[in-house]
């Protein structure tokens, strides 16, 4: 009677390992499904630090505002100045969701993306999203400083953070923020991994 108790409970904690083995098992390939997603505004940097996650995690790295200038063989400017912004953000909503189908890519979004229902609804269904939040200061400085963004063109300061203040209460839907202020690059990194690792 003894021998069978034990064997009982031998095939108990068998099975209780498989079972567990398994819940694993999916936890992880569930995982390594899904997509990082970096949001925030222009300046905030999602492509140097999504570029940063994507080599430390060994996935591959979309910048959407890098395959849109890929796809139309434009800048971002050009394409603002030459067909308009309405035009700009209908290829941005085709290009970036597109992308967000892809399985283990870490992907940078455009800095008005996420306020496209269609865009904000696959990020936050399937997928890892981090909003890189800065202090409006820090972000206004690094806007007005680039030639790039087209948006920064003719703005006033006040239009400018306006516009940062509106944008960041959807980028607040965000799965997780990261506040990066006073932060170096390097420990943004350490904090969105440590994030990921326990996610």
């Amino acid at each position: 009677a003894r021998t069978c108790f034990f064997n009982k409970l031998h095939i108990n904690l068998d099975i209780f390992k498989i079972r567990h083995i398994c819940v694993f098992s999916i936890k992880k390939l569930m995982k390594i499904k899904e997509n990082l997603v970096f949001l925030g505004m222009m300046g905030s940097g999602k492509s140097s630090i999504g570029s940063l996650i994507a080599e430390k995690l060994k996935l591959n790295f979309v910048d959407i505002d890098k395959e849109i200038e890929k796809e139309l063989g434009a800048s971002i400017k050009k394409i603002f100045e030459t067909k308009g912004e309405s035009y700009f953000r209908k290829f941005e909503e085709k290009i970036t969701l597109k992308n967000l189908k892809l399985n283990s890519v870490v992907i940078s979004l455009g800095g008005g993306a996420f306020e496209n229902k269609n865009i904000r609804k696959e990020v936050l269904r399937d997928n890892i999203s981090f909003w890189l939040n800065w202090n409006e200061n820090i972000l206004l400085d690094r806007i007005k400083n680039s030639k790039k963004r087209p948006l920064s063109f003719n703005a006033t300061d006040n239009e400018l953070i306006d516009l940062i203040q509106k944008r960041s209460n959807i980028y607040s839907k965000a799965l997780y923020e990261i506040k990066c202020d006073n932060l170096s690059k390097n420990k943004i990194v350490k904090k969105i991994l440590k994030i990921y690792e326990t996610h």
